[in-house]
């Protein structure tokens, strides 16, 4: 899957996560919900499906692992592959509103 593929919402807040830097699950499912004003809630076992998927395309990896309290917390990285896939989403973004901002400032002349 190349960079310039549309990320689904939920990958796309999770990558938008990792920009701070390496993270785990649990701090990434708070910043993903927080960053789309709750519209994207994830589920421990959606998250941890989506990460797989996306350490299988190339565009997170596993930072390192630590025991807390006698359970392995796994922290997930941000990659090249998933840094250029996550700005050619914005950007995709960003034109296709603009589309819609751009029609909406320009005044529509002819009858009425």
């Amino acid at each position: 899957m190349s960079a310039s593929s549309s990320l689904r919402e939920p990958s796309y807040y999770i990558l938008a996560a990792l920009l701070d830097g390496p993270m785990h699950g649990y701090a990434i499912i708070k910043h993903a919900a927080q960053a789309s004003q709750g519209r994207v809630n994830l589920a421990v076992g959606t998250l941890y499906g989506a990460l797989d998927r996306l350490a299988g395309e190339g565009r997170v990896s596993v930072d390192r692992e630590e025991i807390v309290e006698g359970r392995t917390r796994r922290y997930y990285r941000l990659t090249d592959l998933g840094r250029q896939a996550l700005i050619a989403e914005a950007s995709r973004m960003q034109h296709a509103a603009g589309v819609v901002f751009r029609r909406l400032a320009t005044p529509i002349v002819g009858p009425a």
